[in-house]
């Protein structure tokens, strides 16, 4: 399934349950993407310093777009040792471990028995966590661990 059918799936699923026309339901969504993509710019523009992370963010929006960030330094389908692990995350923040349990925590690593892999795919996300990811999660997802080229 292309990008462009997935999208015009969203738009008809906000058709039904807004009641707006597919234009209106449209130009909407992308106004929502274009606001997220603002929010991602500026939580990365704010938090990364010559690649390091200045800081890690309070707030668990912009959290989550900055562990959506690292999630670039591992590759799909490969496994990684908890020492690996952490040898990544240093190069970007001294505090791996806090790094690595809120990776996993949200479901963007996986980890048994000492070893860690990318998760396939977002993990479906109950009403207390929505607020925390951006809307565009999924995407985003796919964009930081190169499953998709959007």
């Amino acid at each position: 399934m292309t990008a462009d059918s997935d999208f015009k799936k969203l738009v008809r699923a906000r058709m039904a349950e807004t009641g707006e026309t597919y234009t209106s339901a449209r130009a909407a969504m992308i106004a929502d993407r274009e606001q997220a993509e603002r929010f991602r710019a500026k939580t990365l523009r704010s938090f990364f310093r010559d690649g390091r992370l200045a800081s890690i963010p309070v707030k668990r929006r912009a959290r989550v777009i900055v562990l959506l960030e690292l999630l670039g330094a591992f590759e799909p389908g490969t496994d990684y040792p908890e020492k690996q692990v952490n040898e990544i995350l240093s190069r970007v923040h001294e505090d791996v471990a806090y790094l690595r349990r809120e990776l996993v925590d949200y479901g963007f690593l996986r980890r048994a028995n000492g070893i860690y892999r990318l998760a396939d795919e977002v993990p479906e996300r109950g009403h207390t966590v929505t607020g925390e990811v951006p809307p565009d999660e999924a995407r985003l997802f796919a964009r930081a661990t190169g499953q998709n080229n959007q």
